[in-house]
């Protein structure tokens, strides 16, 4: 990361970003995002800055100390990039389709163990890395709207 001046934009040199199946309804996304983020947060204390604190005093959990980016996709291109970050071996977490139907992590990563990597229903894919593996990564995909 680079940090310039007060009046200077901070510039990362790692990028976050989620990409979505454009055919998910706008429940669907707004979870999945929830979840793929918590693995990035979870695994990268670097990304999540200092609580937050309101005038009064009152204080707030820390979030991400950068931007999240969300990008959306056909499902032919989540395999894609699927595909781009495995061989990039980029780390990144996966949502599939199963996991709509499931109730816990311990149901979750059994459904996703039960399915070959290529065979895997992916609704969403979430990425951290070096920001242009990233963006090779997800080269093709739009920004969801």
């Amino acid at each position: 990361m680079t940090i310039g001046a007060v009046d200077e934009p901070i510039r990362f040199d790692t990028k976050i970003a989620v990409l979505l199946r454009d055919d998910l309804a706008v429940w669907q996304r707004l979870n999945v995002t929830a979840f793929l983020v918590s693995g990035i947060a979870g695994t990268h204390p670097e990304v999540v800055g200092e609580p937050y604190e309101d005038a009064d005093g009152t204080r707030y959990l820390p979030m991400f100390r950068q931007p999240v980016m969300v990008f959306e996709g056909s499902k032919e291109f989540m395999t894609t990039a699927h595909d781009r970050a495995v061989r990039r071996e980029v780390e990144h977490a996966v949502f599939t389709q199963d996991l709509f139907a499931t109730g816990n992590d311990r149901d979750n990563r059994a459904a996703v163990k039960a399915v070959a990597t290529a065979e895997l229903d992916l609704v969403g894919i979430a990425v951290y890395g070096p920001k242009n593996a990233v963006d090779k990564i997800l080269k093709g995909a739009t920004k969801h709207h």
